[in-house]
C-alpha cells in the first residue's frame, strides 16, 4: 500500500501510469566484454515529481559516460508495476534492475532464482550505508538488493486544521488519537484520509495497534507460529475498530485510490482530511497530488504511532521500509555499476534534497531538507525494534491476505476476532 517510497512509494504514486523511454539503441546485453554494447532495463515507481525527473537525469548522465550502455526505462505506479512485475517473474523473466521493498518477496524471488546474489559485487561500497536499511534485502547473510530510501510510517497532519479544533499538541496515546478525532468532527473537519480501494494503507494501522499491544515481537511470533489467531492480535483489531466506528475518513474512502487526484494523498494535500497514517514519502506525494503542486508545506506536521495503554510495545518500535532495487538473473554486467552510480553520496544528496527520499547513504543525511524529513530521520536513528511493512515481510499471499483482512474490518464486513482466523488459515499454507 509504497512512493518515492512509497511502498509501497509506496507505497501508490500520483500521476501518470506505465510509461517508457530509450535513451539510445539496443545492443546486445548478453556480452561479458564490459565494452560491448548492453542494455539495462530498468523499472521504477518514481513515476511523478519530484522523483522522476531525478531518475532520468541521473539516467543521462550515466549513458553520457557509458556510451556502451543503453537504460530501457519504465516508470510505474505502484499498483502496475507489482501486476507487471508479477506476470515478468512469473514467466521467469524478471527486468533486469527493479523495484524492491526486500523481505518476504524478495526471499520468494531468491528461492526461484529470479534474481542474483550480489554480495561480493557491492562489497567494497555497501559499508556506507545503514545497517538497518539493508536488513529487508540480506537474505541468509547474502544481498540480493539495495536500499535508496529509507523510513518509517507515522501520522502526519495538518497544524492549521488541529488548530482550528482546538487540538493543541500532537496525541501520543491511542486513546489520544480516538479524542482528537472526535475533536475533529466536532468543528466539521474530516478527520482521516484514507485510501480504502488501495487496502495496503489500511494495514498500517493494524500492523501498528499489534506492535504497540503485544510488542514488536508479537507480530515474529504470530508469523514463527502460523497463528495470528492471540490475544493481542484481536485486541489490534478492536482498537482498529474503535476508530472505525467514529467514521472518521473523508466521503467515499473505501473507493478511494491512494494516488489519485481524488485519493488519500490529494485529499491531504489539499487541505480536505487532518490526518493520514502514512510513510516518509507522504510530503512529497501530497504535493504532487494536490492541485497546487505545493502541498501543506509548513502546515504539514508529523509524529510517530502513540502508546496503547497497557501495550507492551514503545514508540521507538517502528513500522516502515524503504524503497531500493534488485537485479534480474540475465541483467548485464554494468547493471550493478549502475547501481553503484545511483547509490554515490552525491546522487543521494540529489534524491534526499527533493523531500521524497530519506537516504541510506549515511553521508548523506545531511542533505535532508525539511524538518519533517529530519524528525523521522532522528526518531528512526533512535528505533529499538524494526518491522517492515506485513505485505512486503511475509509471503505474498500472507501479506495480500491481511491487506485484504484488514480492509474488510475497516469495511465493517467482518469482525477483529474473525480476521484473524482468516489471516492464520493463509499462514498455515505458506
Amino acid at each position: 500500500m509504497t512512493t518515492h517510497l512509497s511502498r509501497r512509494t509506496l507505497l501508490g504514486l500520483a500521476g501518470a501510469g506505465a510509461g517508457a523511454f530509450l535513451l539510445s539503441a539496443c545492443g546486445d546485453d548478453e556480452s561479458s566484454d564490459p565494452n560491448a554494447p548492453q542494455t539495462i532495463n530498468w523499472w521504477h515507481i518514481q513515476n511523478t515529481e519530484p522523483m522522476l525527473p531525478v531518475w532520468a537525469a541521473l539516467a543521462n548522465e550515466y549513458k553520457a559516460a557509458h556510451s556502451n550502455v543503453t537504460l530501457d526505462i519504465q516508470p510505474l505506479e505502484n499498483e502496475a508495476f507489482k501486476a507487471k512485475l508479477t506476470t515478468a517473474t512469473q514467466a521467469g523473466d524478471p527486468p533486469d534492475l527493479f523495484q524492491s521493498w526486500g523481505g518476504g518477496v524478495l526471499k520468494q524471488q531468491v528461492d526461484a532464482g529470479l534474481v542474483k546474489d550480489i554480495t561480493d559485487d557491492v562489497k567494497p561500497w555497501i559499508g556506507g550505508l545503514l545497517p538497518a536499511a539493508m536488513e529487508p534485502y540480506t537474505i541468509d547473510d547474502k544481498i540480493y538488493g539495495v536500499p535508496f530510501d529509507i523510513g518509517m510510517v507515522g501520522f502526519w497532519y495538518n497544524k492549521d486544521l488541529f488548530a482550528r479544533a482546538g487540538i493543541t499538541a500532537a496525541p501520543t496515546t491511542w486513546a489520544g488519537v480516538l479524542d482528537a478525532v472526535r475533536q475533529l468532527k466536532t468543528a466539521g473537519i474530516t478527520p482521516i484520509a484514507l485510501a480504502g480501494k488501495d487496502k495496503w494503507p489500511a494495514h498500517f494501522y493494524w500492523s501498528y495497534l499489534a506492535m504497540r499491544i503485544g510488542g514488536v515481537g508479537a507480530l515474529q511470533k504470530a508469523v514463527d507460529d502460523k497463528n495470528f489467531d492471540t490475544p493481542d492480535l484481536v485486541a489490534a483489531g478492536d482498537r482498529l475498530k474503535e476508530l472505525v466506528d467514529l467514521q472518521p475518513f473523508q466521503k467515499g474512502f473505501l473507493g478511494a485510490a491512494y494516488g489519485t487526484p481524488d485519493g488519500q494523498a490529494a485529499t491531504m494535500g489539499n487541505g480536505g482530511a487532518a490526518m493520514e497514517l502514512m510513510g516518509q514519502w507522504a510530503p512529497a506525494v501530497q504535493a504532487s497530488s494536490s492541485t497546487s503542486k505545493k502541498g501543506l508545506g509548513d502546515k504539514l506536521g508529523f509524529f510517530p504511532f502513540p502508546t496503547v495503554e497497557g501495550g507492551k510495545g514503545a514508540t521507538t518500535e517502528v513500522f516502515g521500509g524503504g524503497n531500493g532495487f534488485a537485479i534480474g538473473k540475465d541483467a548485464p554486467a554494468a547493471t550493478v555499476d549502475f547501481l553503484k552510480f545511483l547509490l554515490s553520496a552525491d546522487n543521494q544528496r540529489k534524491s534526499a534534497q527533493t523531500g521524497a527520499v530519506l537516504p541510506t547513504v549515511k553521508e548523506a543525511a545531511t542533505a535532508i531538507p525539511d524538518a519533517n524529513g529530519k524528525l523521522v530521520a532522528e526518531t528512526l536513528a533512535g528505533y529499538t525494534g524494526f518491522q517492515l511493512y506485513l505485505d512486503q515481510a511475509y509471503a505474498p499471499a500472507l501479506g495480500s491476505q491481511i491487506n485484504d483482512s484488514v480492509a474488510e474490518l475497516v469495511a465493517g464486513n467482518k469482525s477483529p476476532a474473525q480476521i484473524v482466523k482468516d489471516i492464520t488459515q493463509v499462514a498455515k499454507t505458506v
